[in-house]
């Protein structure tokens, strides 16, 4: 959960040091932090609010090591690379089990819509072989998913219950009320030390969307590109938490970072059905549904890249000098 808007802004209009403006975000993420802990704690067998929680751990976690990686530099910054490394080890832990989950409700909707679809032709001589091949696909990825997501709420439960996790916790508890600050830089006014080094991030971003290749170079359902369009997706992650943290309104790179979440389930959805498409022994009916399934999601990614560079066009120019 982010800072509000207008605490920020106050404080960066009334004055406040480079330290007082990264401090105060920091804190405020670090209570977001410990309120989902205790969400999390309290919530017990109930899924939907432990989901909940845990999403809220990890806003905070991933927002925390976002600004520890811009304003390293206004932080004691061995403090700084040792925690931002346990908040990503912690956010990634916990991001697998809503990933898996959320993978197999996209694509059992995603089956369930193709088999009713008059656009996607069976096989020939084989008439209504992708409703037939759906159930089964539907039960083989249910099958595979369901086994990841158990495995990585295990893996949820014993990271949240190891004293590596204590020793986060403690930390964030100790960042709560204070936050160790290099103290030349913290002094410094906002405009000369925190917008700089923002400026970096976006700098990042910017070149890493102007190496995206070009659309009509790019087949979408092929693979190759995925990895250039997920880094995108993490420096824009970045980029919005400091801008977060100067009080500006990220409503837009909020809407493009929407975007490349959608590019992210898609391919990773793809990925699933064609593992599962791997499966040895399976029926021709499955692998055919599967088939159908993985070219409807890597035309999702190629839609999501399609979206994103409208989006980002006004944020960049914005931006110009």
């Amino acid at each position: 959960m982010a800072l509000p808007n207008h605490d920020l802004t106050a404080t960066v209009s009334g004055g406040g040091s480079a330290g007082d403006v990264l401090g105060a975000y920091l804190r405020a993420q670090a209570t977001a932090f410990l309120r989902g802990l205790r969400l999390h704690e309290e919530c017990g067998a109930d899924a939907a609010d432990g989901a909940d929680a845990a999403r809220s751990l990890r806003g905070a976690a991933r927002r925390i090591s976002g600004s520890l990686v811009t304003f390293r530099a206004v932080t004691d910054s061995s403090w700084a690379d040792g925690l931002r490394g346990e908040l990503a080890w912690l956010a990634s832990t916990l991001a697998d089990e809503h990933a898996y989950a959320a993978r197999l409700t996209r694509l059992l909707d995603a089956l369930h819509r193709l088999s009713g679809s008059p656009e996607v032709p069976a096989p020939r001589g084989t008439p209504g072989a992708l409703t037939v091949g759906s159930a089964r696909a539907a039960a083989l990825l249910e099958r595979q998913l369901t086994l990841a997501r158990t495995r990585a709420h295990s893996a949820t439960l014993h990271a949240l219950g190891s004293s590596r996790f204590h020793a986060v916790a403690d930390a964030v508890a100790v960042l709560a009320s204070e936050v160790p600050l290099d103290v030349v830089a913290a002094r410094g006014r906002v405009e000369d030390v925190l917008v700089p080094l923002a400026e970096v991030t976006r700098t990042r971003l910017s070149a890493a969307v102007a190496a995206l290749p070009p659309d009509t170079e790019v087949h979408p359902y092929l693979p190759d590109h995925d990895g250039v369009w997920h880094e995108v997706g993490r420096l824009l992650r970045i980029h919005r938490y400091a801008r977060e943290v100067l009080g500006e309104d990220a409503a837009r790179l909020a809407a493009a970072g929407q975007v490349l979440d959608r590019h992210l389930a898609a391919a990773e959805a793809a990925a699933a059905s064609a593992a599962a498409a791997r499966t040895p022994r399976i029926a021709p009916a499955t692998a055919y549904a599967l088939g159908v399934l993985h070219a409807a999601q890597r035309h999702e990614v190629g839609a999501a890249r399609l979206t994103f560079h409208p989006l980002w066009q006004p944020v960049a120019a914005a931006a110009a000098p």
